[in-house]
């Protein structure tokens, strides 16, 4: 599988990537600045803006199976920085996409990101793009996708076990490392075509959680 990982540059980015090589996988790394990334075997990092127009970016998408898009303002930045990426970054990389001929997208949302009740007051902007991004994909797009929902995310070592639900949220948190590997699974399971799931550290393989989905 030929897959583009759009903010390879971030914490779960630069897991997926490696995770995605090991597989076998050929992995282009989309970053901002391709200093950000070293070339290696079986991935090559692409000079990639969300900013741009998604014409622009539709050009890196050409020939390729699968766009993972895991990119993020981060928390250190203002509401409009996040919703210039988590939202319209997002959503010009679907346009980009369905331009290219892609065919699979993967985005990495939030856990209670379809849960207004739940939104924090200092995290309201990050949930509005998450909400809409993932609105976009589902309802305005063809695309074959799948959203992730992640808990709390943590720098723990990954455990490869989690809970997986579709619907009613269960709080909890999961390390970045089994979010990349359940992307990585996701990628390769067609049981999770055309599907919005949340998941948390649990007690079940990853395998087994998506091939049950």
């Amino acid at each position: 599988m030929k897959t583009l990982v759009i903010g390879s540059h971030g914490q779960i980015g630069q897991i997926l990537i490696q995770k995605l090589a090991n597989e076998n996988d050929e992995v282009l790394a989309a970053v901002r600045d391709t200093s950000q990334i070293a070339a290696a075997s079986k991935i090559t990092p692409i000079a990639f803006n969300l900013e741009d127009p998604f014409e622009t970016l539709a050009k890196s998408m050409v020939g390729i199976d699968a766009v993972v898009f895991a990119a993020g303002s981060g928390g250190s930045t203002g509401a409009d920085k996040t919703l210039l990426i988590d939202l319209d970054g997002a959503v010009k990389s679907m346009k980009a996409a369905e331009l290219a001929g892609v065919k699979r997208f993967v985005l990495v949302s939030a856990l209670y990101a379809e849960n207004p009740e739940k939104w924090s007051d200092g995290m309201r902007p990050y949930y509005v793009a998450k909400y809409y991004a993932d609105e976009w994909l589902k309802n305005d797009t063809e695309l074959n996708y799948t959203i992730i929902r992640p808990g709390a995310l943590t720098n723990d070592e990954g455990t490869g076990k989690v809970s997986v639900s579709i619907g009613e949220e269960d709080a909890g948190k999961i390390a970045r490392t089994d979010v990349a590997s359940v992307i990585v699974e996701t990628l390769h399971n067609s049981r999770s075509s055309q599907i919005v799931f949340n998941v948390i550290e649990g007690s079940q393989s990853i395998h087994d959680a998506i091939n049950e989905l």
